[in-house]
């Protein structure tokens, strides 16, 4: 059976071989257009993210803020102080987050929606400064409400979009990448982490919404550290993650403000040999404390200067942030049990913690 099988095909492929040389000699706009026929035409759905903004634009709204001077009339600006920025619909209720520059000291406050809505009576609910958020709230029907996903995690190399008013051109659409996560170290607090993106944002965009390619809601831009360092950057801008946003939203809604607890210590994260671990790869074994605040928690609690915390209530030191997270989330007045090494010792002290203040 092979034998005739092979008897077969090989005058089969010998003649396709030939016509193929034929038509590339002889007519080679025939083979070109045969080519052509086989594949899949192209369109839009290939290349565009049109789903994704239609899906999250709606909810994403232009806020003018505006402040009038308590200076003495001869002292005050011909014009009061206006502020642009952007904001987005987190539900159907008419909250909206929003960057809390861009409403801070604002004596009034428009919010205009994508649609044309314009809304003058708008509720400020709750700001919290560490990361730069405000909850406004207004009332409305048949609101617009951004798409989230609560177990979506951002990673870096995601493809984003960012949905804003720069320069109060109108919404505009600029596309990135997440650059980096869990970036810590450009706030005055390590209470905050950001997203850094490439993604332009100007004035306007503050407040306004990060997505990713699917419409979902992945952050919420911050000009913060490109005004306050007035730095002409190219490349580099910031989101407050979903996950930490919705957090504090929750927090205002049902408290009014974000409440915090507080230890009152700053550590650096050391191996198993007591050294400073300074990378990503080496294990972390503890946190040597290296600043205690007077009369805080934890020097009321006995703590001292180059104490190595092991463990928090039985959880294991894995890194500073995690650590950090912990007594944050923490109610003031609970009390935690830290597991320290003091000069080779073991030590078990109980720590009630207190309240972080801004």
């Amino acid at each position: 059976m092979l034998k005739k099988l092979q008897f077969l095909l090989t005058p089969i492929l010998l003649g396709l071989g030939f016509a193929f040389i034929y038509l590339l000699v002889f007519s080679p706009e025939l083979l070109r257009e045969q080519l052509s026929a086989n594949k899949a035409p192209l369109n839009a759905s290939h290349l565009s993210f049109a789903n994704a903004v239609k899906a999250a634009s709606p909810a994403v709204v232009n806020i003018y803020s505006e402040s009038v001077s308590n200076r003495p009339r001869s002292l005050r600006p011909s014009t009061p102080v206006r502020e642009l920025g952007s904001g987005i619909i987190m539900s159907k209720k008419g909250y909206i987050l929003t960057n809390y520059h861009v409403i801070n000291n604002a004596d009034q406050i428009l919010v205009v929606l994508n649609d044309g809505r314009q809304f003058t009576d708008v509720q400020l609910i709750g700001f919290d400064v560490p990361t730069d958020l405000a909850l406004l709230k207004i009332t409305a029907e048949h609101l617009p409400e951004i798409p989230t996903n609560n177990d979506f995690i951002p990673q870096v190399g995601d493809v984003i979009l960012a949905i804003g008013n720069p320069l109060n051109l109108g919404q505009t659409i600029t596309q990135g990448i997440i650059s980096a996560t869990d970036k810590t170290n450009i706030a005055q607090t390590r209470h905050t982490r950001f997203l850094q993106m490439d993604a332009a944002v100007n004035t306007g965009n503050s407040g306004g919404a990060v997505i990713n390619t699917n419409g979902t809601l992945v952050g919420i831009t911050s000009a913060k550290f490109k005004h306050a360092r007035n730095l002409e950057v190219q490349g580099i801008f910031f989101a407050v993650p979903y996950s930490l946003a919705k957090e504090v939203m929750d927090k205002i809604i049902k408290y009014g403000r974000v409440i915090r607890g507080y230890i009152g210590f700053d550590a650096d994260p050391v191996d198993s040999s007591g050294r400073f671990v300074r990378n990503n790869h080496t294990p972390v074994y503890g946190m040597r404390i290296a600043r205690l605040d007077p009369l805080g928690p934890a020097w009321q609690a006995g703590f001292e200067l180059n104490d190595i915390v092991t463990k928090i209530d039985g959880k294991k030191v894995v890194n500073t942030n995690t650590t950090l997270e912990l007594v944050t989330n923490t109610p003031p007045g609970s009390v935690l049990n830290f597991t320290i090494i003091r000069e080779g010792k073991v030590i078990e002290v109980p720590v009630t913690v207190g309240e972080l203040q801004f």
